[in-house]
């Protein structure tokens, strides 16, 4: 995994497919029949989305990865 966002994966039964988001980049979603499938995707498209951010001049977050939990 080259990119260090944090990545949400989940089951879609209306698409029927896995669906993968990285929360820090806004609309940066992927989908693919298995989970593995939607990893390497989203991989790709945090690759596109951060790509179109530098050329269009907008600010790329920065990774904060995995979130704390308040202890209980």
């Amino acid at each position: 995994m080259s990119h260090k966002y944090e990545i949400n994966m989940y089951w879609s039964d209306e698409d029927e497919a896995f669906i993968a988001e990285a929360p820090e980049l806004p609309g940066c979603l992927a989908d693919g029949p298995t989970y593995e499938e939607a990893a390497r995707e989203i991989e790709e498209v945090m690759g596109f989305w951060i790509d179109t951010a530098k050329e269009d001049g907008w600010e790329i977050p920065e990774a904060k990865g995995r979130r704390r939990l308040a202890p209980a």
